[in-house]
Formats: C-alpha cells, structure tokens, sequence
C-alpha cells in the first residue's frame, strides 16, 4: 500500500532522515518578498550649505534573487545617530535606469550607482563644532517595501564661512601671485580651525589641482603664489574657507565653504630671462689663426632655450654674430682680423623667445 505523502515525510523527520534521503521533495518556499538589501557604501560630502550623497544600487534582494524592478529611494535626514526610522525623509530619487537602457548593452556585473543633493535648511544649522546631520537611505521594491536603512554618514551641522568676494591673480615672472581680503571671523579654537584653499582648473578640463592653503591669521590681506602652472595656457582659479573640525576623540573632519566666483587668466609669457654677467673675453696668442673666446656665468632659468651674441667695433652699431641659438655659455668668434678691438655682449632666450637685455660688454685687442 502506498503511503500518504504527510506520513511518508513524517517517518523520514523521525528516522533523522532529510526529505530528499528519502526521495521526498523539499517542503515548498514560501514567496520573496522582493526586498532590496539595504545599502552599505553610501558616501556624504558636504560643500557650503549643499550635501552630496552617493551609494551604488543594490542589484539582488535580501533572498539573493537577482532585482526584477525597483520602486523608489527615501533619502532620510536625522538630527542624531540613534533613530533608525526614516520619519523625517529629506526627499526620494526615483528607480534608475536600468544599465542597457542607459548605455546600450547589459552587463551581468555592472554596478549602478545613485545621487542626491540636497540644500540643508538653515534653521539646522548652528555655531556648534560637535553638531552634526545623519544621513541614510532606504532602498524600496515596487510595492513600496523595505528592508531596512543603509549605512550612516554625518555630515557637520556648523555654519559656512562665505568664500573671499575680491579674489584677484595677476602674472608675474616668478609665477601667478593670487591674493584677496581677509575679513572678520571667529578666533580659531581647540575644537576649530580655518584655512582658505585655492584651487585652479585648466580650461577645458574638469580636474581640480590644489594651488595651496593659507592659515587664518589677522591680516588684511593674504596671497599666495602659484608655481607650478604651464605657461600659455588658460585657468580658472577659485578660492574657498575651509573649516576644521576635531571634537573629542572623533577623527578630524574637513568642509569647506562655497567657491568665490571663478577667476580665468591665460598664463601668457611675456618675461624674458635674467641677464647674462661675468662676460669675459680672450684673445688668441701670437703666431696663432685670429680668434676671440666669449665665456660667461649660466644663466639659471628653467626655460632658458639658449643666448644671442652681440659685436661691435668702437664707432659701430652691435650685430648679433650668431645664426642659431647657442646653448652652453661659451663661444669662439673666429671671423675677426688681427689688430681690430671688438666689443661683445650675451644676451638670453627662452623658449617662448623671449629676449633678456644684454650683458655688459667685454672686450680685448686682438694681436
């Protein structure tokens, strides 16, 4: 006789035997639920009075089950880190699109991330180092189900400084001299400090380069050199406060203010280099072919391309004697004639073929 299915699973439970052992199939699942697993890498930055978020896009639920469909995603702000609720949602970002929709072609292991940003009200901003705002996001199915919040971030809840308004750079020879006013502000503390940051950005680019920072001090006026742009090229220069933040044993945080309005220069050369010294001329000996040997100290510009040679007999205009650049400091002018007196001067060229003034002249008879 043929046992019932419900007595033939029993006997299996009571001999310890698994339903498959006993060639039974396994009790049915119960249906997913669909639900996202909550997020684990979001990311926070503050800059003004303007959050960042970012977080990649689960792409299984909590079963393990690839994600058929997305519903949408509730941005949560809390004013501290023990609530675990999303009661005060900041706003929602819809589902995304899925990835070969937006990049025409799918890919079984790409990941989609997310943004938001947000204005923070300034009613929740104050004059406190160690305030803080706690973000999270909760990750919904299509029938508006979640699993649960992602991971915390805080973002400091303290007023920004307003960047510089007359941020101003003008070309020198020795690099581009950036300066601005200061103005009044709260005496830096053991809990806070400030520093203005400059950064410069080539045209056409979108890569940001720190040019430096300068410490809050009383001054009137602060500056700061860049060195270490490419001349003739075009860049925007922009200046921000930087508050930092180091309250009890927590690690030091960082924000920094809004940007003052960016500041475009073309870094045009127009400065030649130093003038050559120590000229000194030597004249051939008896009996020897006429020449007249030139040396003089090196010129130390880093885009020094190389010297003209100037000649002159006394009643006479200079010529330059040379029909290429010379490249090291020394030279030998041997189309001169025995008993005549010339007069030498070097002068130097960049790259860009800016000229120096001419170096003293040097001079000995010929025999």
């Amino acid at each position: 006789m043929k046992l019932p299915l419900y007595l033939h699973s029993l006997i299996c439970v009571l001999l310890g035997l698994t339903l498959t052992d006993c060639g039974v199939p396994g009790l049915p699942r119960p249906p997913s639920l669909d639900l996202p697993q909550p997020v684990s890498d979001l990311r926070a930055v503050r800059k003004g009075d303007t959050v960042f978020l970012a977080w990649t896009v689960p792409s299984e639920t909590t079963d393990g089950v690839k994600i058929r469909k997305l519903g949408f995603t509730r941005i949560c702000r809390k004013p501290d880190a023990r609530s675990r609720d999303c009661t005060n949602s900041a706003g929602t970002v819809g589902p995304p699109q899925p990835a070969e929709e937006a990049h025409g072609k799918s890919s079984a292991t790409e990941k989609v991330t997310a943004s938001y940003t947000e204005q923070v009200p300034k009613a929740l901003l104050g004059n406190d180092p160690a305030a803080e705002l706690f973000y999270a996001v909760s990750v919904l199915n299509q029938n508006g189900r979640s699993a649960g919040l992602s991971n915390e971030v805080a973002v400091p809840a303290i007023v920004a400084l307003p960047p510089p308004t007359d941020f101003r750079a003008v070309v020198t020879a020795a690099g581009i001299l950036l300066s601005w006013d200061g103005f009044s502000q709260t005496a830096d503390t053991q809990e806070m400090r400030h520093l203005y940051r400059v950064y410069r950005r080539e045209l056409g680019t979108n890569v940001d380069t720190v040019v430096g920072q300068v410490a809050f001090m009383r001054n009137d006026t602060y500056s700061l050199a860049d060195h270490s742009f490419e001349w003739e090229k075009t860049y925007d220069y922009r200046a921000t406060v930087v508050q930092v933040i180091h309250v009890d044993a927590k690690p030091e945080q960082q924000f920094e203010g809004d940007d003052s309005a960016p500041l475009r220069l073309f870094a045009h050369d127009i400065f030649p280099p130093a003038v050559p010294s120590g000229l000194q001329a030597v004249s051939s000996g008896p009996g020897q072919q006429p020449f007249m040997d030139l040396i003089w100290t090196p010129d130390t510009d880093a885009d020094l391309a190389g010297y003209n040679i100037y000649r002159r007999e006394a009643g006479t205009s200079e010529q330059k004697i040379n029909s290429e650049l010379i490249r090291t400091p020394a030279f030998r002018d041997s189309n001169v004639l025995p008993g005549h007196t010339y007069f030498y001067s070097v002068s130097a060229v960049d790259v860009r073929g800016n000229e120096s003034a001419r170096s003293a002249e040097a001079s000995e008879p010929l025999q």
